[in-house]
C-alpha cells in the first residue's frame, strides 16, 4: 500500500501531522473551544428563510466580494470602520492563510510566541514561510518588553499575535500590541477569536489600526457566535491590505449559502451574543473551583482555562474520557485544558475532575 512518504510531496511537508483534535461523541464535550450553547431557536428560524431564500439563487455564481456581508461585519465592529476594511472567508484559519499567502512565502518568516496556536506554524509551513517561535514570559504572559526585542532581534515579515493567546488563555495587554505594531516593519496580525469573551472593558487592537496599515486584526464567528459549523472568519485592516488579499483568493470563494447564513447571524448579534456573560460565568466557576481543589489554573480572557498541578495529564484526560467528559491534553507537561460549557457540563467536569486533585489539596 502506498504511504505519504512514497509520494513527491514537497520535502519541507516531510514528517509534518495535520491539525487534529480527538473527535469522539461523549455526553460532555469540551475540548475544542466551542461555544456549547444552541442558537437561539428563533434565531435559528430566520437563519434558515435566508438560506432558503439563497438556494433559489445556486445557477449562480455568489457575490464575490460578499459586500453586503462586509458592511455587515464593519457595523458589527464598529470604530469607524466601512466595507473597504473588511475582509472574510471560511474560518479564521483561511483569512490567516490569505494572510500568509500574501505576506509570507519562501524566504520570508513569521514569529509567534510560543505556546500559541498550533495552526500559526502549519500554515506557515503550507505557504512556505519559515515559522518562529520566540519564547514568552512566566505564566505564559508577554510583556511589551519581551515582544519587542523578540521582534527587533528577528525582524519577521509577519508577526502573529493571539489575544487572549490560544492554547493558554492568557490575555495580551493593548500595550504589548501597540509596541509590537510600532516595531514590526513588516505585517502584525493580531488574532482576537476570543476577544468576545474578554473581561468587560477589554480595549481591543480594533482602536490601533487608525495610523497603522500594517496592522491586521482577525476575528471569527466560531466562538462567541456559537458558528463554529458555519465556517466564517473575517478581519478589519487598511483597505490596501483588503487589496492584497484579493490576488490570493480562490474565486468566489465564499459561497452564498454561507453569505446568508453569516448576515442572519449578525442580525441578530444581540442575541447571538447573550450567552457570553454565561460562558464567562462558568469560565471564572471553573478558576475558582480548580483553585480550591490544589490545581494551577492559568489566568485566562478566553471560553477555556489551562490548568497545571496535573500528576499525569493523559492518564487524568483518559479517565475523564471514560467518564463521557471529553477535555484537551494539548501537550504541556502538567497541564490540561478544558472549555467553559453550560452550568451542567460545568458541572459534570468539576464532578468528574475532583477525584484527581493534587494530594497536598486541603
Amino acid at each position: 500500500m502506498t504511504s505519504l512518504e512514497d509520494l513527491p510531496i514537497r520535502e519541507d511537508l516531510r514528517g509534518r501531522a495535520p491539525y487534529g483534535a480527538p473527535q469522539k461523541s461523549v455526553p460532555v464535550a469540551l475540548n475544542v473551544n466551542e461555544n456549547t450553547h444552541p442558537i437561539p431557536e428563533a434565531v435559528a428560524h430566520d437563519i434558515v428563510a435566508r438560506v432558503a431564500a439563497a438556494i433559489l439563487h445556486l445557477n449562480r455564481y455568489p457575490d464575490r466580494e460578499f459586500t453586503d456581508l462586509r458592511r455587515a461585519f464593519a457595523a458589527y465592529l464598529g470604530h469607524g470602520l466601512d466595507e473597504s476594511n473588511i475582509w472574510a472567508a471560511n474560518g479564521s484559519n483561511e483569512v490567516l492563510q490569505h494572510v500568509l499567502q500574501a505576506f509570507g512565502g519562501p524566504g520570508r518568516s513569521a514569529l509567534g510566541f510560543a505556546p500559541t496556536y498550533s495552526m500559526y506554524g502549519l500554515l506557515s509551513a503550507g505557504t512556505g514561510t519559515e515559522w518562529i517561535a520566540a519564547a514568552r514570559d512566566d505564566d505564559f504572559e508577554l510583556s511589551p518588553e519581551t515582544a519587542v526585542a523578540a521582534v527587533r532581534e528577528l525582524d519577521p515579515d509577519i508577526v502573529l499575535l493571539c489575544a487572549p493567546n490560544n492554547p493558554t488563555g492568557t490575555p495580551l495587554s493593548i500595550e504589548t500590541i501597540a509596541a509590537v505594531a510600532d516595531a514590526a516593519s513588516g505585517i502584525v496580525v493580531v488574532d482576537e477569536a476570543y476577544h468576545e469573551f474578554a473581561d468587560p472593558g477589554t480595549p481591543s487592537a480594533l482602536t490601533l489600526l487608525e495610523g497603522r496599515p500594517r496592522l491586521i486584526v482577525s476575528r471569527t464567528m466560531s466562538k462567541a457566535f456559537a458558528f463554529a459549523g458555519a465556517r466564517v472568519g473575517y478581519l478589519a485592516a487598511d483597505p490596501a491590505v483588503v487589496d492584497a488579499l484579493r490576488l490570493v483568493r480562490l474565486p468566489y470563494h465564499l459561497s452564498a449559502l454561507t453569505q446568508a447564513a453569516a448576515l442572519g447571524a449578525l442580525a441578530h448579534s444581540d442575541e447571538m451574543l447573550a450567552m457570553v456573560d454565561e460562558i464567562r460565568g462558568q469560565r471564572e466557576r471553573i478558576v475558582a473551583e480548580l483553585g480550591r481543589l490544589g490545581f494551577a489554573p492559568y489566568r485566562s480572557g478566553a471560553n477555556f482555562v489551562l490548568f497545571g498541578g496535573v500528576d499525569d495529564p493523559h492518564a487524568v484526560f483518559e479517565a475523564l474520557l471514560e467518564r463521557g467528559i471529553l477535555i484537551r491534553d494539548i501537550g504541556l507537561p502538567g497541564c490540561l485544558r478544558v472549555t467553559a460549557g453550560t452550568e451542567t457540563e460545568t458541572t459534570a467536569f468539576l464532578e468528574a475532575i475532583a477525584a484527581f486533585a493534587p494530594a497536598t489539596a486541603v
